[in-house]
């Protein structure tokens, strides 16, 4: 094959995998369009239950009407829940051999952090939501850069904390921040099969509130099916810490992963975590909050040492 025949076919292979990515994200936009996610729940697929290591838990329950799967629910606590998928060629021209994604899936946790550390962290987000707060249903405060959300802006919650002679956050506030970041760390690179030091913390990485009120900025939109590789750019892996309940403190504002056959959706529990590879893989959204407040706490991973960030502290 001539070399001109053989880049119109690279070229012809990664065009068709722009168009599948397109395709699943306007399908999902389509049925956020639709009706809001029928609640009856016919069980039609399967539970897997290893042999070999009895603790690992494919579940899949699949709704009537939308193709909507949930993959863990509030209700239940999943130690741990793994589906694998195809990973999609976002990693193949990179570096990063020993920390890149070699297989691909999703994981849900509710034992690696405890309820009592997600409601510490909850208290920290809303001692430093409290000073900001977005004019539109989300809001974001991020300890690492400062970044606070504040009407249709952003301003910075140590400058504003040092302008109003407040001291807000202890030693013990970053020390059990990072406790847990470290806790969900470890998690990541033992299922993925990484050198710890290969992995990195990066940007962004913040705490997050959403509520109903009507979104005012594109920063409120949580909800358009979106890439985190091509959203952010320096993620490899991508982790969320749940820090209240689906159905309890909130409802809507599911975690939903937009699949060919079904999507598949994580409902939000205190002390939760879920993560996944960052590609196109895994596109997702949250669908939009009908009634409550729902606060999270993305916690984000590198393979590239030049994208690394350091922990926050006093």
């Amino acid at each position: 094959m001539s070399k001109g025949n053989s880049l119109h076919k690279r070229r012809g292979t990664a065009d068709s995998e722009k168009k599948q990515i397109k395709n699943r994200i306007n399908d999902a936009r389509l049925v956020e369009q639709g009706s809001l996610w029928r609640r009856g729940a016919l069980i039609t697929c399967l539970l897997v239950v290893s042999a070999v290591v009895p603790w690992v838990v494919i579940m899949f329950f699949r709704s009537t009407g939308d193709q909507i799967t949930t993959f863990a629910s509030a209700d239940n606590i999943v130690k741990r829940a793994v589906q694998e998928i195809l990973c999609s060629k976002d990693y193949d021209n990179e570096e990063f051999s020993e920390c890149k994604p070699k297989h691909c899936r999703r994981v849900v946790m509710d034992n690696l952090v405890s309820e009592e550390e997600a409601a510490y962290l909850l208290g920290i987000a809303k001692k430093g939501l409290q000073f900001g707060g977005s004019s539109g249903g989300a809001s974001i405060l991020d300890l690492h850069s400062g970044a606070l959300s504040k009407g249709d802006k952003f301003v910075n919650i140590y400058q504003v904390l040092d302008e109003m002679h407040e001291n807000v956050f202890t030693k013990n506030d970053f020390d059990i921040y990072r406790e847990v970041k470290n806790k969900i760390h470890q998690a990541i690179a033992k299922e993925f099969k990484i050198p710890l030091s290969k992995l990195y913390l990066t940007k962004p990485t913040f705490f997050s509130r959403m509520n109903t009120i009507e979104a005012k900025t594109m920063h409120d939109e949580y909800w358009h099916p979106h890439v985190d590789k091509v959203t952010y750019g320096s993620f490899h892996y991508t982790s969320l810490l749940y820090l209240s309940t689906y159905g309890r403190d909130f409802s809507g504002g599911r975690f939903i992963f937009v699949d060919t056959d079904s999507n598949k959706t994580v409902e939000p529990r205190i002390g939760r975590v879920s993560f996944f590879t960052s590609g196109s893989e895994n596109v997702h959204y949250v669908e939009k909050l009908e009634d409550g407040v729902r606060y999270a706490i993305t916690i984000s991973f590198t393979c590239d040492p030049q994208k690394a960030i350091d922990d926050p502290g006093i």
